[in-house]
């Protein structure tokens, strides 16, 4: 414990904050862990239990940490959720898709699962608004309706699946992904999911049929992604941006 430091008294508690955070993680307490009790904290940091209490408070709304009342205060994870979704957003367009993939194949399994009269509805009037010809990009009005039809359509059928995190990862996903659709929609040589293919997503929700629904999108993707993946085999095309390692979540060092 005694490399955290004492803290500088400009700021107690933003400097135990910091100071906190940088022992989460890396080669300090791992997921899981449980930190030491207030008093020991206190004294390693040189600053009151007060401070530590107000700090452990702020790790925790960043999700970082858990107080478990009569238990204590575990690590619940080693990276803040807004740095983790910062890395999703500056993913390579093939990783977008993928994870596109994972969410949409799911979210149509469920929907198949749990979908009501009225969530098929909302499913059938943003696939009757997507309509069955893609715009020119050159016709930016058009070009960015037909997009947020598309989504829409998407949407639809996460929010149909009667998972609401789900539902609110994919509309979080969605905002990140507009840029590479509107590149992929651009981009002539990338085919552009067909009406047939959403139609058949539909058809599959509505005869409550899982593992028809689940590969329906599947397939919806599977065109774009074997063009995207030919592209990266290739090896006249530019190399990949290395993806992001893993923290590591060692043993909590002795205090």
């Amino acid at each position: 414990m005694s490399s955290l430091g004492a803290v500088a008294r400009r700021s107690l508690v933003d400097a135990a904050i910091e100071r906190l955070r940088a022992q989460i993680g890396r080669d300090g307490w791992g997921a899981g862990d449980r930190i030491p009790p207030e008093p020991e904290l206190a004294q390693a940091l040189g600053v009151g239990r007060g401070t530590v209490r107000e700090a452990v408070r702020a790790l925790a709304y960043l999700g970082l940490l858990e107080v478990r009342q009569g238990d204590g205060t575990y690590i619940r994870a080693v990276d803040e959720p807004a740095d983790a979704l910062r890395r999703v957003a500056n993913a390579g367009l093939r990783d977008h898709l993928e994870l596109r993939a994972a969410l949409e194949v799911e979210a149509a399994r469920l929907a198949a699962m749990r979908v009501t009269p009225d969530s098929l509805a909302r499913i059938d009037r943003a696939l009757a608004a997507r309509g069955l010809v893609e715009p020119a990009p050159s016709d930016p009005a058009a070009f960015e309706t037909y997009l947020e039809q598309d989504i829409a359509f998407h949407l639809s059928v996460a929010e149909a699946a009667g998972n609401a995190a789900l539902a609110e990862l994919y509309g979080w996903f969605t905002d990140q992904l507009r840029r590479y659709l509107r590149m992929s929609l651009a981009d002539r040589s990338l085919p552009e999911p067909s009406l047939a293919a959403h139609v058949a997503v539909r058809d599959a929700i509505a005869a409550r049929d899982p593992d028809r629904a689940a590969q329906a999108a599947r397939d919806l993707l599977a065109p774009l992604m074997a063009v995207v993946e030919g592209r990266l085999s290739d090896p006249s095309s530019p190399p990949k941006a290395p993806r992001p390692k893993a923290p590591r979540t060692p043993k909590a060092p002795g205090l």
